[in-house]
């Protein structure tokens, strides 16, 4: 679809010659800090300047920029390749975000958020300011809370807490989880009962409809974790080619999930003052807010050194890890770090069942502790678990432990 150009301004409110171009210059600046190539480099000063060429024919003025010129600007040349389009439209967006920090370019306002906008929103801070919830936790729960609230709005044209009842989550539960997976249905009521218990807390509902949320059935430890090998970990670790910057840092990221059970989310909020050189330790921001300090073995110590010194470079990040290409900033999140561990492991021929390729090395830790007489409590101080239930999974690996405690089947020629 063709935009229309934007109307001009007055003459007394047009860009001064030469405005813009300052500001160009000190985006280049900024995107060679933060590790841009030198290519890279010229391709976004060339749009931008190309940018401010069109402004000033157009007499636009700095302050009044918005996305709808930038949107004209991308649309004036209709012809241009997809991949030419997706580089000046990225561009564009990084240079605009330039100018409304440094050069007074107005954000434009937000639109009105809904009620259901505003109560999902509140439900949301909850969980981060007061539940302590890692981000990753809130990404599942979040959009099932809207797709909540946007049924009620859909069902009854406004969202009233108070008009909330048991058929009414009833119904949404069961129209939500039929032909899905066990695991969607159960994160499901996990949500449900969160947010009804919210809203009872803030006092939005006279009684807590979190006790109307079906409990899903899922047997306790029902499952053996899966878990490589000793000989397995080893293969991987030694499989990553420490003669490129690329395996230098995921070397060192593999073993801190190796060597100490790190959750990958702990491997991405690792920051360069967490790294305890002259004591030896390494401190662990976990889940719920948990902070916890652990050993810093020398060959972790050394990996992590050899990357600091060499390979990560100056960034304006105090993330220890850091992306390979411009931004240089820290990683993305988890995601990251199990695409690292699952190529590291595909790498060394290693083909294992479940999934969760970064938890893999922290269940083979546990494996092998306790397979080495670590005692649950032992277990569970390493792998930072708040309650031992949640180790107990791991004696179900001790196989050889569990044979000693089998009792003979009770006389001969019984039922089979």
């Amino acid at each position: 679809m063709h935009l229309t150009t934007p109307p001009s301004v007055p003459p007394g409110d047009r860009t001064p010659p030469g405005l813009l171009d300052l500001h160009v210059e000190s985006f280049v600046d900024r995107l060679r800090a933060a590790g841009y190539a030198r290519r890279s480099l010229r391709k976004r000063r060339y749009v931008a300047n190309s940018f401010v060429r069109w402004t000033r024919n157009k007499q636009l003025a700095v302050r009044n920029l918005d996305e709808s010129h930038v949107a004209t600007f991308l649309d004036r040349l209709p012809r241009r390749s997809k991949e030419r389009f997706s580089l000046e439209r990225a561009a564009m967006r990084l240079f605009l975000r330039h100018l409304r920090a440094d050069a007074g370019v107005s954000t434009p306002p937000r639109n009105d958020s809904s009620p259901a906008d505003e109560l999902r929103q509140r439900y949301v801070d909850y969980l981060r300011n007061e539940r302590g919830l890692a981000e990753n936790s809130i990404r599942v729960y979040s959009p099932r809370i809207h797709d909540f609230l946007a049924e009620q709005v859909i069902r009854t044209g406004t969202v009233s807490p108070g008009a909330f009842d048991a058929l009414t989550v009833r119904n949404f539960l069961l129209n939500q989880i039929r032909g899905r997976s066990g695991e969607y249905s159960r994160l499901l009521t996990i949500a449900l009962r969160s947010f009804f218990g919210f809203l009872y807390l803030r006092g939005e509902t006279a009684i807590n409809l979190s006790q109307s949320v079906p409990t899903f059935r899922r047997w306790r430890q029902a499952g053996v974790p899966a878990f490589l090998t000793p000989e397995e970990v080893e293969r991987v670790l030694a499989g990553t080619d420490r003669s490129t910057q690329r395996g230098r840092r995921d070397h060192a990221i593999l073993l801190l999930l190796a060597r100490l059970g790190f959750r990958g989310g702990e491997v991405v909020t690792l920051e360069l003052g967490d790294i305890r050189w002259r004591t030896g330790e390494i401190i662990v921001r976990g889940k719920g807010r948990m902070v916890d300090c652990l050993p810093l073995l020398s060959d972790v110590g050394e990996a992590l050194g050899l990357y600091l010194c060499k390979d990560r470079g100056e960034s304006s990040s105090r993330r220890v890890f850091l992306r390979m290409f411009a931004p240089r900033l820290g990683l993305t999140g988890p995601a990251a770090v199990g695409s690292i561990a699952r190529r590291a492991i595909a790498q060394a021929g290693i083909h294992p069942s479940g999934r969760g390729a970064a938890h893999l090395f922290r269940h083979s830790l546990a494996t092998r502790m306790i397979r080495h007489g670590a005692s649950i409590t032992e277990i569970s101080e390493v792998l930072r678990h708040r309650s031992q239930n949640t180790t107990e999974i791991y004696a179900k690996v001790a196989f050889e432990a569990l044979r000693g405690v089998t009792r003979p089947w009770p006389g001969s020629g019984g039922a089979r």
